[in-house]
């Protein structure tokens, strides 16, 4: 048991910058107290003993502002930073290496009995405010951002944000700098895609304009290949130019704007004021 706090306070230090020595550390956070009640409770747990399990959870709580129920399980290394107002239900799981901010809520979606809670894998880390809410699976090394509502499972290395948490980044996604990456960028360019520049930002509309660009070079791609294998076929055919893309295309909202007036000169609508009288 006590290689085991060794172990919990060490994790401190490797995600806290505030912690200065294992006795303020050992004394000062409500998370790493809270995770040593959950410890007792829990083997209470799992030996029958469920109302003396509940009783030390309570009394966790009410000590640490953090309600961890007995009967769930958690990993090695957890890491609850603040802590204050975290919800850990009954059947929720825990990985190693994971870390929760104050406000986060595992919780369930139905009162039947079975699982109902969320289980989470290694690497995780939920900020604060979160809602994971309902028995599936949140992958290793994924993020939950703050105040997301997740009600369905998060693939591994994933990024959710928002309200309902949807997904903003992937494994997969291209590694910024890479050829994948660039031939993106290309085709934000040809499109007068300035915002392209800050798509690094958790913005699921973004997202999805990226997605699409990757959609639009595979398809200019796919046409290229069909222009060269009917020339292979037949000398005469000429594919001819696609037509350029003209900024003005793309100003539709600000010549919309002008027409209603938004671009309108300061002093405008005085001048015209004094004309009338």
């Amino acid at each position: 048991m006590f290689k085991t706090v060794r172990e919990d306070i060490r994790s401190v230090f490797h995600r806290d910058p505030a912690a200065r020595n294992s006795f303020e550390v050992l004394t000062n956070y409500p998370g790493l107290h809270a995770l040593m009640f959950h410890r007792l409770s829990h083997r209470l747990w799992r030996m029958g003993l469920k109302w003396l399990a509940r009783f030390i959870s309570t009394l966790a709580r009410w000590l640490t502002g953090i309600e961890i129920h007995p009967g769930a399980r958690i990993g090695r290394r957890f890491f609850i930073d603040h802590g204050m107002g975290v919800v850990i239900g009954e059947t929720a799981e825990i990985g190693d290496d994971v870390t929760i901010y104050h406000g986060v809520t595992l919780g369930g979606t139905s009162w039947k009995d079975g699982k109902r809670h969320p289980t989470l894998g290694n690497n995780v880390v939920v900020g604060a405010g979160a809602k994971v809410l309902g028995p599936f699976t949140v992958g290793d090394n994924a993020r939950i951002g703050s105040n997301a509502v997740v009600t369905k499972e998060v693939p591994p290395g994933a990024t959710v944000v928002g309200v309902p948490g949807r997904i903003i980044k992937r494994r997969d996604e291209p590694a910024p700098g890479s050829a994948e990456d660039q031939q993106r960028a290309e085709m934000a360019k040809k499109l007068g895609f300035d915002a392209y520049g800050v798509s690094d930002m958790p913005d699921p509309i973004a997202h999805s304009i990226k997605t699409l660009l990757d959609h639009m070079h595979a398809v200019d791609e796919r046409v290229d290949a069909m222009c060269r294998t009917l020339n292979r076929m037949d000398s005469g055919f000429k594919s001819g130019e696609l037509p350029r893309l003209d900024d003005k295309d793309f100003s539709v909202v600000a010549d919309a704007d002008r027409a209603c007036g938004g671009d309108e000169e300061p002093g405008a609508s005085e001048a015209d004021s004094g004309n009338k009288t």
